[in-house]
This record gives C-alpha cells, structure tokens and sequence, in this order.
C-alpha cells in the first residue's frame, strides 16, 4: 500500500534545533527504507523564509500497521520534531517511480 505523509514540526522557537539534532537519523532511516523500496520521495516542507518546518514522504508498506510501526521509531517523531501528522493512503503513478 502506498501512503502519503505529511508532517509539521513544531512551532516554538526550539524546533529548529530539534530538527537539527535529528536530521542526520533521520535520513539515514530514509535511504535504508529507500534501498527497501518503500520510500519513494520525499521532500522537506519550507516556510516563505525558506526555512524547513515539516517534511512530505511517499511510502509503501504492506499495510498501515507497517507504516505505524515505522512511524513509533521515525527520529523525527521519537524526537518531538513532528507535532501534526496527516497519513493519506494514496497510488503513486507508475510514471514516477520508472528509473
């Protein structure tokens, strides 16, 4: 199943450094889950200052409780980076994922 999430960071004035302190783990969990296949894209979400203030992934999973499971151990959530997250399922065009 393929899911799009959408996650905000927080709003108070730490979270930039929250997003700092995890940005590396965070990344690297996303290039193994792109080397499995189940990360598709992603990108980070800008404010108009051109500043990071939440991240847009497309996923697949065999089920939304694999997408959960990953979800309890992401860094940016194990890290209070995230504050709101949207998870819609969704279907990727093929177009997009040919290499």
């Amino acid at each position: 199943m393929q899911f799009l999430i959408i996650a905000f960071d927080g709003t108070d004035e730490h979270a930039p450094q929250r997003r700092l302190a995890q940005r590396e783990h965070h990344l690297s969990g996303i290039e193994q889950l792109k080397k499995e296949g189940k990360a598709l894209f992603g990108a980070a979400q800008l404010n108009d200052k051109d500043e990071m203030i939440g991240s847009v992934l497309f996923v697949e999973f065999a089920s939304e409780e694999e997408l959960r499971d990953y979800l309890k151990q992401e860094p940016y959530v194990t890290g209070n980076v995230w504050q709101k997250i949207d998870v819609k399922p969704c279907k990727v065009a093929s177009m997009f994922l040919e290499r």
